[in-house]
């Protein structure tokens, strides 16, 4: 081999190896840009990621905890406290009220003369209190605690759902306006090779001089409905990456069997909506509100406790012959000790008018509530009725649109040949090139709103699986 010839063949090598290395880094570097997902894939991807249902699980696990915090309430009081001072002990007899809820203890015993000599003093306490009957009391707090986690969970699964179906009608839109870009492009090729035969014809002799103008304009309309095309498309991918929370710029997304099978009408087990996410979150605030409602009522019984304490007490007074000793040790030395035990019953009557009042405050949020349920059901059987019509129309033009489609694909080969022979004008082919361009774009736009009806009949059913069921 000779130089020359092996320096080719390195050189080839080389190449290549360029090349391929080339490709494996920029497959290294996005290799999620050539991915095709399909819907049920992305509806697991966004469960996972969207702010939205983390909030919503995370007010679920803060509920959760508020029952194990209400159960806690059976516990007994244990208090233990410790202190040191150092104050005068004069005292006087009589009554005194308490300071804003705090006593300030009298001490020393009673003598002629104040003495303002202050000595250092201590206190170890133990204090108990159990409320061994509160008359259903805490119970009825664990059972609203209970309620309000039921009713968050409840409003995890509507935002879910409603998520889910937002999810749906964006894959749905993007997908629809991705194929009518491809019939906008087909329509500015067409525009375009017809607009430069024409050009060709013109310059020739062959055709009229308005022939150019009216094809030249009729290629600028098919770049602004191009223009328009991409435009939406580029919305709705913003639109479902919002929702998937993703950054990247662009989705490739799976066509799945939106435009080669049409739905079937899908027949609810039952006419109650008894699945449907709202209606449950409605009678989730209905219970919560009953469970609050019997936690003000009951916030009114008494309650009967058992009391217990413990206290030991030093001073640097003596108890012996009311001698001073100023130093610290003295006042940190114990003199005394004493115990306590008793029973204590609590009822405060006085509460009573505005335990009343709230009472009458969280029936009327019950009624609400109600009412919010009975509105919300007679809407969504409004909703099922109309999706019912909708499905059913979009069905049938669903099954014409091919029909439609195949009689203006003739209509444009003859109107075509018939030009191209000179048998008719420009503006008669324009308006068979505007009718096949319109019946492309018909097609696809009936295929997706025959699944978008069933997806709105599902979403008014509260029952995505009538939806997701038939998408393969």
């Amino acid at each position: 081999m000779t130089f020359k010839n092996y320096f080719c063949v390195a050189g080839y090598f080389y190449r290549r190896c360029v090349a391929f290395t080339l490709l494996f880094f920029f497959a290294a570097v996005n290799p999620l840009s050539a991915q095709t997902e399909n819907l049920k894939q992305l509806l697991e991807r966004g469960q996972k990621n969207y702010s939205l249902l983390k909030a919503k699980r995370a007010e679920v696990s803060s509920s959760t905890e508020r029952i194990e915090a209400a159960q806690t309430e059976y516990l007994p009081d244990l208090i233990i406290g410790h202190q040191y001072t150092y104050a005068t002990g004069n005292n006087v007899e009589g009554a005194f009220l308490p300071n804003g809820g705090s006593a300030l203890s009298p001490s020393g015993g009673i003598r002629p003369d104040n003495i303002y000599v202050g000595a250092f003093g201590s206190l170890t306490s133990s204090l108990f209190n159990w409320e061994i009957v509160n008359f259903g009391r805490v119970s009825a707090n664990i059972n609203s605690a209970s309620a309000e986690n039921k009713k968050n969970e409840a409003d995890y699964e509507n935002e879910l759902f409603q998520y889910k179906v937002r999810l749906a009608d964006n894959y749905l839109l993007l997908l629809a306006s991705q194929y009518l870009t491809k019939v906008q492009q087909q329509n500015l090729k067409r525009a375009e090779v017809l607009v430069n035969t024409i050009r060709a014809q013109v310059n020739a002799g062959l055709r009229p001089g308005v022939d150019s103008s009216l094809a030249n304009a009729e290629y600028v309309k098919a770049k602004l409905l191009l223009l328009e095309s991409e435009k939406n498309e580029k919305i709705y991918e913003y639109r479902l990456c919002e929702l998937l929370e993703d950054k990247q710029d662009s989705l490739t997304i799976d066509t799945m069997n939106f435009f080669s099978d049409l739905p079937k009408p899908a027949a609810l087990e039952s006419s109650n909506f008894s699945s449907s996410p709202l209606l449950k979150l409605y009678e989730s605030s209905i219970e919560l509100s009953k469970a609050r409602g019997i936690v003000i009522r009951r916030s009114f019984y008494p309650s009967l406790s058992l009391t217990g304490a413990i206290w030991a007490r030093g001073a640097g007074i003596s108890n012996q012959d009311q001698t001073y000793r100023t130093d610290f040790l003295s006042g940190t030395n114990y003199q005394v000790y004493n115990y306590l035990a008793g029973i204590t019953f609590r009822w405060n009557l006085t509460s009573y008018l505005r335990i009343r009042n709230d009472f009458k405050s969280e029936q009327f949020q019950t009624e609400r509530y109600q009412y919010l349920y009975q509105y919300q059901l007679n809407l969504q059987n409004r909703e099922m009725a109309e999706a019912e019509i909708q499905l059913s129309v979009s069905l049938q033009q669903a099954e014409l649109a091919p029909v439609q489609l195949k009689a203006a694909q003739q209509a444009y080969e003859q109107a075509k040949a018939r030009y191209e022979s000179g048998l008719i004008d420009l503006p008669t082919y324009q308006l068979s090139l505007n009718l096949l361009s319109r019946a492309d774009a018909d097609c696809y736009i009936a295929y997706a709103s025959a699944w978008r009806a069933l997806l709105m009949k599902a979403a008014a059913a509260g029952d995505l699986s009538l939806f997701l069921n038939q998408v393969n």
